[in-house]
């Protein structure tokens, strides 16, 4: 399965602020399999759903893909 990357910068973007991590350290880390800027600044719980993610790209992309999920990040991204 082929992920949106429009999906996944605007994923990398909403993470970046709310974790004060530079999206672009994310998404290099996320090419490489390791997650240690965002996973260092994320709380125990969020790791942990985190992780559950990363885990399945599938999941990621329908998350993305809801009007939800759109109308949050449209929120967070004011």
């Amino acid at each position: 399965m082929n992920i949106n990357p429009n999906n996944m910068n605007s994923l990398f973007d909403v993470i970046s602020k709310k974790l004060n991590v530079p999206a672009e350290t994310l998404k290099q880390e996320f090419e490489q399999g390791k997650f240690d800027s965002a996973m260092n600044n994320m709380k125990p719980g969020d790791a942990q759903i985190f992780n559950q993610l990363i885990k399945n790209p599938q999941l990621i992309e329908k998350m993305m893909s809801t009007p939800q999920a759109q109308e949050l990040y449209k929120k967070l991204s004011k």
